[in-house]
């Protein structure tokens, strides 16, 4: 009985205390809003990283197809330089070594202080002609050789340079792919609640030449996934992209926005037309490419597709417009 008592008592204090405590709140969601504003602010400085490897990884491309080429230029002057130390005569070389050694060698062999000087003379001559030949060539050589030296100290640097920004490659794809599941979760899918890709005729304007062929192929890539580092046809970055439509307009572009940024010229927000470039951000890591009517066509960031935007929606991050050509 007393047990039985003990236990009804303990029940009966353990429901009391139950009841003094507050109520739990479930935990709720953040809004669609937070989490595009958390999804916006890891990309701005997710995207300078990856603009950063874009310049590293092409400059390191470019220096060693220099290095290659500097190569292939240093091989045929090795070469000659040794075919005209091999015509050096064993007799000049062995006069212009020995000096004073072979002067008294060639007057005992003579015996003509007359045949000696006329000897020597000779001897002098084709020295100094095989000197002449040689000095040229070895000074390009060298000239060369000094250069390549000087890339290769370079290359070695933005290897290792490139070889850091692709190991983090895994840390930003885990970033990337964290930013994803808060799409997902706040979308229901990975695009979803984004609004249209297109919703307006692209390009909005028509421009006659290069300019309207690249704002045409901007367009037409609108759906395609963003990926870092890439330049197309199936997937893009934001200066891969500008890359892209520009090429298909027969210009080169560079693929870092910093360089983008570089070689355009400056026109104005009045005066954009197809086909220009607009960048974002202080430090420019973002570029679209303008198709009119307040409309740019742009890879926005990872876990999203190419898509147009109005420029006017990103306010002052807006940091300047580039013409190409």
């Amino acid at each position: 009985m007393l047990a039985q008592s003990l236990r009804g008592l303990a029940v009966l204090a353990f429901g009391a205390l139950v009841a003094l405590l507050p109520a739990a709140h479930a935990h709720a969601d953040p809004s669609v809003q937070e989490i595009e504003r958390q999804i916006d602010e890891a990309w701005v400085k997710l995207e300078p990283i990856i603009e950063q490897y874009n310049q590293v990884h092409s400059q390191l491309k470019s220096n060693q197809a220099k290095a290659a080429a500097l190569q292939k230029q240093l091989q045929p002057l090795e070469l000659e330089v040794e075919i005209a130390m091999s015509r050096v005569s064993s007799i000049a070389v062995q006069a212009y070594k020995t000096g004073k050694a072979s002067t008294l060698n060639a007057l005992l062999v003579s015996g003509s202080p007359a045949t000696l000087a006329e000897q020597m003379s000779r001897l002098e001559a084709i020295a100094r002609q095989q000197r002449q030949q040689i000095s040229g060539v070895a000074e390009a050589r060298d000239k060369y050789a000094a250069d390549k030296r000087a890339l290769d100290a370079l290359i070695e640097q933005q290897a290792r340079q490139d070889a850091e920004l692709v190991a983090k490659r895994k840390d930003i794809e885990a970033q990337i792919n964290n930013l994803q599941q808060l799409r997902i979760r706040a979308y229901g899918s990975p695009n979803g609640g984004t609004g249209n890709l297109k919703p307006v005729a692209c390009p909005v304007e028509y421009a006659p030449g290069a300019a309207g062929k690249a704002a045409q192929t901007a367009c037409s890539q609108i759906g395609k996934p963003y990926v870092y580092a890439t330049e197309g046809p199936n997937s893009y970055d934001c200066s891969g992209l500008t890359l892209y439509a520009w090429k298909a307009a027969g210009v080169s572009l560079y693929h870092f926005t910093g360089e983008q940024y570089r070689t355009t010229r400056r026109v104005s927000r009045a005066e954009l037309r197809p086909g220009d470039l607009v960048f974002f951000y202080p430090d420019r890591h973002h570029v679209g490419l303008y198709v009119g009517g307040d409309w740019m066509v742009h890879a926005p960031r990872a876990g999203d597709v190419v898509r147009m935007k109005q420029i006017s929606s990103y306010g002052v991050a807006v940091n300047g417009y580039g013409r190409v050509g």
